[in-house]
């Protein structure tokens, strides 16, 4: 009796959650991605491990916003996500395009908390970056361990690269 309401308890936790599941615009990912990186992929390692800058979880931020340079599609411009509230604070990302290829992925918020957030965090959101930075979309691996910032790293580096495919 009492697996049968952990089972059916656990298959109505995973039918909520992915009923949960943003669907993303398969035509503006296909576009956002089939850009390969200058250098190939060898060279996104010293990309992704650019240091980490996070803001306060009380710092007024707006959903997202982006910027552009003037001029044609291959122009470099930056473009934030939205700040995704987690369990343990909010995440976002903000990313710099050059043209149609993700040049270099910013974290400007992720639960920094305590001590183990950041201890967690430390290690999780550079490889989060190098697996972003690799695959040029945001369909990639969570990071065993930090669970709840994968998702919203994932969720706001989706925004991000949506907003990127309107402009």
């Amino acid at each position: 009796m009492r697996r049968a309401v952990i089972t059916a308890s656990a298959t109505a936790a995973g039918v909520v959650l992915l009923l949960s599941l943003k669907p993303h615009d398969p035509s503006g990912a296909a576009a956002i991605s089939s850009s390969p990186v200058a250098g190939g992929t060898g060279s996104t390692s010293s990309q992704a491990s650019s240091p980490i800058s996070p803001s306060s979880p009380s710092s007024p931020s707006s959903p997202s916003s982006a910027s552009s340079s003037p001029g044609t599609g291959g122009a470099t411009r930056t473009v934030t996500g939205s700040a995704i509230n987690t369990r343990y604070g909010p995440v976002q990302v903000r990313v710099t395009m050059n043209g149609s290829a993700i040049g270099k992925i910013d974290v400007i918020q992720y639960p920094n908390r305590d001590r183990r957030d950041q201890e967690i965090n430390s290690f999780a959101v550079p490889q989060l970056n190098q697996e972003a930075m690799a695959a040029q979309n945001a369909h990639i691996d969570v990071v065993s361990g930090a669970t709840y910032t994968s998702d919203g790293y994932t969720r706001s580096l989706q925004s991000a690269l949506d907003q990127a495919a309107k402009k």
